[in-house]
């Protein structure tokens, strides 16, 4: 049914969203602002610029927003003390890119972190190898909601964007991947889409390792 599929990263592959808002969280209480899980979900999806004016403004202005962010970019260093990856890949993602790699299914990110976020990440948990392209946030003029980043990564798999499946989580990363032409599965992450979306979405899964049963059906194996 597909000849690709196109992963968003945050939330999706790994996870990252619940602990970069409790550093956000965290990093308001240091500036003696209480800033709740419904204020931050606000973002949740966004590209860094258009995150900057939302969180500069519940946190008070441009001065405010820099304190936080170094806050932040403290707490969040890619290795634990531990030596773990801060952000652990999401139940069943591993399994399932390893049944697309068997099968020939092509794979790509498109992600709205940057591009050396993607590498970063994904090659800390041993998992860069399933992808042959990669399209990220710095890289575009608009990022999710807009296709820009999905029009990217099909483009750079060669692939024609109407023969790709997305996977998202997030309401905003669903809307692109409709715009640009591909199918969309929804994992939910923090925020359940609306039910607009969900209507929208190919299927809606409660995590990667559900979409094993659909292998067969969504990727045949290439022919010879």
């Amino acid at each position: 049914m597909f000849a690709a599929a196109i992963f968003d990263m945050d939330g999706l592959l790994i996870d990252s969203e619940r602990p970069i808002m409790a550093a956000w969280i965290e990093a308001a209480r240091t500036l003696d602002i209480e800033l709740s899980q419904s204020h931050y979900l606000q973002v949740v999806g966004l590209a860094t610029a258009e995150s900057e004016v939302i969180l500069g403004t519940l946190l008070g202005g441009p001065e405010a927003y820099r304190h936080a962010i170094a806050h932040v970019r403290k707490r969040l260093q890619l290795q634990r003390a531990d030596g773990l990856p801060l952000f652990p890949i999401k139940p069943g993602a591993a399994e399932f890119l390893g049944a697309l790699r068997q099968r020939g299914t092509r794979c790509a990110v498109a992600s709205s972190s940057t591009s050396g976020q993607i590498q970063a990440c994904l090659g800390s948990l041993d998992v860069l190898h399933h992808f042959e392209a990669f399209a990220g946030g710095d890289e575009v003029a608009r990022a999710k909601p807009d296709p820009a980043l999905y029009l990217l990564a099909a483009s750079r798999l060669g692939v024609d964007p109407a023969e790709c499946v997305a996977f998202e989580d997030s309401e905003n990363g669903a809307k692109a991947a409709l715009a640009a032409g591909l199918r969309v599965v929804i994992v939910p992450d923090l925020k359940h889409p609306p039910t607009a979306i969900v209507e929208q979405a190919l299927h809606v899964l409660d995590s990667l390792h559900d979409a094993m049963a659909h292998v067969p059906r969504w990727f045949p194996v290439p022919l010879a």
